[in-house]
């Protein structure tokens, strides 16, 4: 399959997702779409064209639910298609368009905004066992690949040609293509390579009536129409269902990686040291932060030897031929900017840890998180500013961060009350609207779902949204993809 021209973050699945049934529930706005549950016959017509791809047993509607976000569920769905092709997505929206029925879109299940969680008597479309790498075009450093891939078997299956996926969230073992690209994912290649949108060259795309569109092109240049492309990527399913994709790839730099770590006792510190690196003429591929806090919770989930530092940790990556010569500048930068010990290393260790950093946080009871960005260069600001809403709120916060692109994840400990979740919530609007008055953004790769919702009109005036759901209406007219999310 070849989509252009012719055709076509983390943490483990379900991850935190399943909480007391007394839990805070992210509430739905009034929606577009009929609320009613299919009468059992049209049920059966659609099992009658998709046979044992339609679920309706109690385990899968379950299991379907839920992301790996805080948001929970107003009851179960009617049933579960687990495609296998795009004609099966087509099939599915073009019965749920006929009756109205809301439909929600799933890869992997590791969104952390609440895009996938199930509608009560809505249709839960499954792209997970769309799992196919089609072909990996090495004279155009292309890839052909279904939805349901998942993100690190892409980047396995392009290295046995000396060639690499560029974007690398943190749940990269779990996350799907077609997941990444709905949300438009970041990671912690980010600072190097930018996000997933600069990667998709093209899209198979299945609307809201059943009708498949193509967009994009093979080429390194196409200025044909509307960027279609990109207006899907990060719509997070409100627009169209992503079946299948063709991403660029990029090939191995040469020589051995270096890593390097760089521990700080004061965090504001470090927030100076990454916008030294930023903009000056060192480019490392990855430069992360984690506090004290978020490393102390990583040990205790999976022990490694991370050193606890006194506030902050920055770790990174450098490659290619002058990889160490570069690592070697960028520790000399953060200890002229107060860090207290610094090491580098050809091991991939530390990035292991940071990558283990949702998992743990998850497991440690801490789900009341977000992922505001800022311009890097206010790092340290608002570094300051989330210690100032720790103390005013009586409430711990661990912050991990994508520091190079000023992506933040900062976590509010909170107990299993509503109360507690409640609480917490409030102080991640505090951190949100402290971000927006650096010139920050609400959300800077996890997109926004159910959960930050409420935040949009923060960011975002009235015309711009107008603006979008115009967009939303002319090609969703009966609002049954993913109402009431992301706009």
């Amino acid at each position: 399959m070849s989509l252009g021209g012719a055709a076509g973050p983390g943490a483990a699945p379900g991850a935190g997702a399943v909480r007391d049934a007394a839990a805070v529930a992210v509430p739905r706005a009034g929606t577009d779409a009929t609320a009613d549950a299919a009468p059992a016959d049209a049920l059966d017509e659609l099992r009658a064209a998709l046979g044992g791809r339609l679920l309706d047993d109690p385990a899968s509607l379950a299991a379907s639910a839920v992301d790996s976000s805080r948001a929970q569920p107003e009851g179960l769905p009617i049933a579960v298609v687990r495609a296998t092709s795009t004609g099966d997505v087509s099939t599915a929206l073009a019965w749920a368009h006929a009756r109205g029925i809301r439909v929600s879109v799933r890869g992997a299940g590791t969104g952390l905004s609440g895009g996938a969680v199930a509608y009560a008597g809505g249709l839960v479309v499954s792209l997970e066992a769309m799992n196919r790498i089609v072909d990996i075009d090495v004279a155009n450093r292309l890839a052909d690949v279904e939805a349901g891939v998942i993100t690190a078997d892409l980047d396995a299956a392009a290295l046995a040609h000396g060639l690499f996926f560029p974007p690398d969230p943190a749940s990269a073992q779990w996350s799907t293509i077609g997941g990444n690209i709905a949300t438009n994912a970041g990671g912690l290649r980010c600072v190097a390579h930018g996000v997933t949108t600069d990667v998709v060259a093209a899209l198979e795309v299945v609307l809201a009536d059943g009708r498949v569109m193509r967009t994009g092109a093979r080429t390194r240049k196409n200025t044909t129409g509307y960027d279609l492309t990109s207006l899907f990527t990060g719509s997070e399913g409100t627009l169209g269902v992503i079946t299948a994709a063709t991403v660029r790839l990029k090939p191995v730099p040469p020589g051995q990686p270096r890593t390097f770590r760089a521990s700080f006792d004061d965090i504001e510190d470090a927030g100076r040291a990454v916008t030294a690196i930023v903009s000056g003429p060192t480019a490392p591929e990855v430069l992360e932060l984690i506090d004290a806090r978020s490393v102390e919770i990583i040990e205790a989930f999976h022990p490694s030897g991370l050193p606890s530092p006194g506030a902050a940790m920055l770790v990174g990556q450098t490659v290619g031929l002058a990889a160490l010569d570069t690592a070697e500048a960028i520790v000399a930068l953060c200890r002229a900017h107060g860090a207290v010990e610094t090491e580098i290393s050809d091991s991939d260790s530390l990035l292991e840890a940071r990558r283990l950093a949702n998992p743990a946080l998850t497991a440690q009871g801490l789900r009341v998180s977000c992922d505001v960005g800022v311009p890097v260069a206010q790092l340290a600001t608002v570094f300051r500013g989330i210690g100032e809403l720790a103390e005013r709120h009586g409430r711990r916060i661990a912050v991990v961060a994508h520091a190079g692109d000023g992506n933040l994840h900062p976590t509010v400990e909170a107990g299993e009350s509503p109360e507690e979740y409640a609480a917490a919530e409030l102080v991640i609007d505090d951190i949100t609207r402290l971000a927006l008055s650096l010139g920050g953004t609400i959300s800077g790769e996890h997109g926004i779902g159910s959960v930050k919702r409420h935040e949009l009109p923060w960011q975002q005036d009235a015309v711009a949204l107008d603006a979008q759901r115009a967009i939303k209406v002319a090609l969703d007219p009966r609002g049954i993809l993913t109402p009431d999310r992301s706009i």
